[in-house]
């Protein structure tokens, strides 16, 4: 049948005339989420001593940002430190992980970094599936069957019979398995997450988000400015991973940078500290380590949880707990004690009330050995496995048991066990989005700051990624921590990252100097990746906060040994 001119256009009108308002009436399934208030009130979190005050509050995310309609929602924790001074906008600050909590992080970096709380909001975020900090919601928690874990107390990732290796494989796999097999954890990934922030920013009313974050958190940064360019603001990332390759190359590259720091920095420093106990070189301290491995072995310690001590040292007291197992072990073995370095004993004394829970002048090898410091794992939080092997593509098992074949020779401390312990090689599921790397409009604003011996996130991963952005990284040279601006005291890095952050021009590459090491007052420099420094002269000492200074840069660290 023939349609007329005048018909059909009869019935185009009418056809638009039914469509347009319901076209028009659509609603927008992320309106309730942009659109929430945000109560703020009082944090659920003990908040330091040195910190300041805080608001929390709790805000509404979409369980999955690509079907905002489909699922339960979640919630995120998120604080606030108001600017005492004229604003110029917020910062999001986030400690790492993946995993890490960020709420209380906010009040601490303000307390430390006032001239920065001058102007802005520094803000913390507790991200998806970490819970609440202090509060009642424990997060995406995988029920590990403890039954199906290895019941052997002597593990050796040394021992490389089918036996061993079938064993120490099958603590990963059990982890993989019970976190895959919560429904959430195809949800609680980095991209994920950077939706959240871009939330944030939003519901605070800014056009741009300002950024602060360590270890991981250079991860989670450097991909929320590259998923939001025009939204990113002036970016830091401290202690930086690759974030224009592979995270899980970070983890990968542990034996190496620990292996490194143990050798060149942290040996050293114990024959200057502890000459008389562990012995006065490097080598004799090394020699020393093998012997009281297997003292402590044979007092029940297990050599992986021996060796585990000495793995991700990225914090004064990490290194003062390896010193006190050291020490209290030699003195049981050799059967002389000697008191430790003035300059030491009260670093020393607060370790081990915080790790062993008694003074350090009545802790004793037997301590040591009847409760080692190892992890527990009936109930695992899940944000770091979930996000680390969910991320990207993983490996497979096969392929990390010949990484631990080819690392235990080269780097024994942790090499051996590295291959066989991680749980992405069994992780099943493929990654649901893809994480772009950094455009140039938002690596403009984009700086890196990281520490010549860093044993959590290496050198060479801050520095691949830096240049393949193609932005400068502030270098400190000498410096075996994990952490620099704001929590290692260290006046050239704080200078340099306040001035960009209030506003200065961008830094360009630098090389600061480092601050001395624990219990001594010169820098013993050490021959590494990073070069010498632009000037010898060490940084001026900040102010009378070192010890809130090296409590945060502990809680930052230890955040990201979870390997």
């Amino acid at each position: 049948m023939r349609t007329s001119r005048a018909g059909l256009a009869v019935a185009v009108s009418v056809l638009v005339a039914a469509t347009a308002p319901a076209a028009a009436t659509t609603p927008d399934p992320l309106a309730p989420y942009r659109g929430q208030q945000v109560a703020w009130g009082a944090c659920p979190f003990r908040q330091g001593a040195h910190s300041r005050a805080a608001q929390c509050a709790r805000i509404t995310v979409p369980r999955d940002w690509a079907a905002p309609s489909a699922g339960t929602d979640l919630k995120v924790s998120i604080s606030r430190v108001q600017a005492t001074g004229t604003r110029q906008g917020a910062i999001l600050v986030n400690p790492g992980g993946p995993g890490g909590q960020g709420t209380s992080l906010a009040g601490a970096l303000a307390s430390l970094e006032p001239s920065l709380n001058d102007h802005y909001d520094i803000v913390g975020m507790d991200p998806r599936g970490t819970g609440q900090e202090g509060g009642d919601d424990p997060g995406y928690i995988c029920r590990v069957p403890l039954g199906r874990l290895p019941q052997e107390d002597d593990l050796d990732a040394r021992d490389r019979s089918a036996q061993s290796i079938s064993l120490h494989q099958r603590t990963p796999r059990v982890l993989a398995e019970a976190c895959q097999s919560d429904a959430l954890a195809p949800f609680i990934t980095t991209w994920q997450t950077t939706h959240d922030m871009d939330l944030i920013r939003s519901l605070l009313g800014d056009e741009k988000l300002n950024y602060l974050g360590f270890s991981y958190g250079t991860w989670l940064g450097a991909k929320y400015a590259s998923l939001f360019p025009e939204q990113a603001g002036r970016m830091v990332l401290d202690s930086s991973v690759n974030f224009e390759g592979r995270l899980q190359a970070a983890f990968e590259a542990f034996p190496k940078i620990d292996q490194r720091q143990f050798d060149r920095v942290y040996a050293p420093w114990l024959a200057r500290r502890f000459p008389d106990q562990l012995g006065k070189t490097a080598a004799e301290v090394r020699a020393k380590w093998e012997r009281l491995r297997i003292f402590f072995k044979k007092k029940g310690v297990p050599p992986d949880v021996f060796d585990s001590v000495f793995v991700g040292n990225g914090s004064s007291r990490q290194w003062l707990t390896g010193a006190l197992i050291l020490t209290k072990g030699a003195a049981a073995m050799d059967g002389a004690a000697t008191p430790p370095p003035a300059a030491l004993r009260a670093g020393l004394d607060r370790a081990s009330r915080a790790v062993f829970g008694r003074p350090a002048d009545r802790l004793t090898a037997a301590d040591i050995a009847a409760d080692p410091p190892e992890p527990d794992y009936a109930d695992v939080p899940g944000t770091r496995l979930a996000v680390a092997c969910g991320d990207q593509p993983t490996r497979t098992a096969s392929w990390y048991k010949l990484l631990s074949d080819l690392q235990g020779p080269a780097y024994p401390l942790f090499g051996w066990a590295y291959g066989l312990s991680e749980a992405c090689g069994f992780w099943s599921d493929p990654p649901r989005h893809q994480l772009p790397v950094l455009p140039p409009r938002a690596a403009k604003n984009v700086l890196v700051v990281q520490g010549e011996f860093d044993p959590q996130t290496g050198y060479e991963q801050a520095e691949a990624a830096a240049r393949a952005a193609g932005v400068p990284m502030i270098s400190v040279a000498d410096s075996p921590f994990h952490g620099q601006y704001a929590v290692s005291g260290n006046s050239c890095v704080d200078n340099l990252v306040n001035g960009f952050f209030l506003g200065g021009t961008r830094p360009a590459a630098t090389i600061c100097p480092g601050v001395p090491l624990p219990g001594e007052h010169q820098v013993f420099p050490v021959p590494g990746p990073a070069g010498e420094p632009a000037t010898t002269s060490a940084p001026a000492a900040r102010d009378s906060l070192s010890t809130a200074r090296e409590r945060l840069q502990d809680e930052i660290s230890a955040v990201n040994r979870e390997h």
